[in-house]
């Protein structure tokens, strides 16, 4: 079977892009939102598969309805269904192109056409054929093989490579997670796979700036306001936001140039724990810790669930578990959030 073709993985990747983009604008207007599992409640689907459809760096395609359930719920605007449906259309379309023949039809072998081919119909008794004088040259036509026997056989063939099938694909996983495992002790975590996918710079830490959208806009108000900046948390990287990041800059001692690197993150991020948790940055922790497909609820409070998603997420990260948001875990989070979105 064929891999999907470009125009398909265009398709599937942009409506990723539409619906996460619904999720993360959904918190506009005073409305709170969503976690990804109360979402996936609401649809009737579960978290794993919802967290697919949100995910243009591995998307999957959400069937029709569920797309335009997610409009329904998350408000979206109306002038983006259209788009979203004819994208759903056209990734299901290339989904059936590459689903596989229908058990009905011939195969190109013809290995079942002796099954499917219909029996000739007696004429009634037959006269014995005359015997040629080179008959005793030529063998007897075989004897017709019965169409059930046929089907068994190939039933028991089909059977046969099925399982030969598990076997080989069971062997490949094992060989594919061990070589995982071998170089990620060799390697170290693969954390600098998910910054070079995720569009880090260098340092490892990403580049906000003016024009950036949700999440990258929104980590960084989320995290001025914890520093005391009156600053709308609103997902839009724009005059105000760029204005705040030039004034914490100056007051820093950094170049105020309006762009938060690595330096810039430094000084913004707030370590985190039971004993120091200022609310603005418990709110970007635990955006970024749901955003990150972390089921996290987002509430301001630093709680126990809060500390046991931290040390989830650390733990999936081969980062210290500690349940203390420090710098690293703050830069992992960062980097596990996926492209970032620029108008």
């Amino acid at each position: 079977m064929t891999g999907p073709t470009a125009p398909d993985r265009d398709a599937v990747r942009a409506l990723a892009e539409l619906l996460r983009k619904w999720w993360e604008l959904s918190a506009r207007e005073g409305r709170p939102k969503p976690t990804q599992q109360s979402l996936a409640s609401r649809l009737g689907i579960d978290q794993t598969t919802l967290s697919r459809y949100l995910n243009p760096r591995h998307p999957s395609t959400a069937p029709l309805r569920t797309v335009e359930l997610l409009h329904t719920v998350l408000r979206a605007p109306a002038a983006d269904l259209p788009r979203a449906r004819a994208l759903a259309e056209a990734a299901a379309a290339g989904a059936a192109r590459k689903s596989p023949r229908p058990s009905g039809t011939a195969p190109a072998d013809g290995s079942d056409a002796t099954a499917a081919s219909p029996q000739a119909p007696s004429a009634g008794p037959q006269s014995p054929a005359p015997v040629s004088a080179s008959s005793h040259l030529t063998a007897p036509p075989p004897a017709p093989v019965p169409a059930a026997r046929v089907t068994c056989r190939t039933a028991a063939a089909r059977a046969a490579l099925a399982f030969l099938g598990v076997l080989t694909l069971g062997g490949g996983i094992g060989l594919g997670w061990g070589a995982l495992a071998h170089r990620a002790g060799q390697d170290g975590p693969p954390a600098a796979a998910v910054a070079a996918s995720a569009g880090a710079t260098a340092s490892g830490w990403p580049l906000a700036r003016k024009g950036d959208l949700l999440w990258k806009a929104r980590a960084v108000q989320y995290l001025l306001r914890a520093h005391g900046h009156d600053i709308e948390a609103d997902g839009d990287f724009g005059v105000r936001t760029a204005a705040a990041v030039k004034k914490f800059q100056a007051a820093h001692g950094l170049l105020a140039d309006g762009k938060v690197g690595a330096r810039t993150w430094s000084h913004l991020i707030i370590r985190i724990d039971s004993r120091h948790a200022p609310q603005q940055a418990v709110v970007a922790l635990q955006y970024l810790l749901d955003n990150s497909g972390t089921a996290t609820d987002v509430t301001g409070l630093f709680t126990p669930s809060t500390a046991r998603s931290l040390e989830t997420f650390q733990r999936d990260r081969a980062l210290p578990v500690t349940g203390v948001a420090d710098r690293d875990t703050w830069r992992a989070l960062l980097i596990s959030q996926g492209p970032g979105i620029h108008r």
